[in-house]
């Protein structure tokens, strides 16, 4: 089962498992994570659901879609290299367990 660590804005860590198939979004939202305001659900079509996946993690992820892309610039948090929406990242045994960090503002 995929690991994810949930760093938050002033360091504290949390770490949940995920369902094989759920989001990172998905996960935070069934664990409580509350920086993850998701107000889309997931459907792409907000930017609320913004991490910075850890640098050490970034070449185990497929790049972010057009559409991605193009929502990461509305993300109320500086937009970096590091930039995802964590509806898009699936947890799948390929991926393995992933560090995300959460911005400190989502809107």
């Amino acid at each position: 089962m995929t690991k994810i660590t949930f760093v938050r804005p002033g360091g504290e860590r949390e770490i949940v498992n995920a369902e094989p198939g759920h989001s990172v979004m998905e996960t935070a939202v069934d664990n409580g994570i509350d920086e993850i305001v998701a107000e889309c659900g997931g459907c792409l079509a907000c930017a609320t659901c913004h991490v910075y996946v850890d640098e050490a993690d970034l070449d185990r992820l497929p790049p972010p879609s057009a559409a991605e892309d193009a929502m990461l610039e509305a993300t109320a948090a500086p937009r970096t290299l590091c930039s995802r929406l964590s509806c898009q990242l699936k947890a799948t045994p390929e991926l393995g367990d992933l560090t995300v960090h959460l911005p400190s503002e989502q809107y």
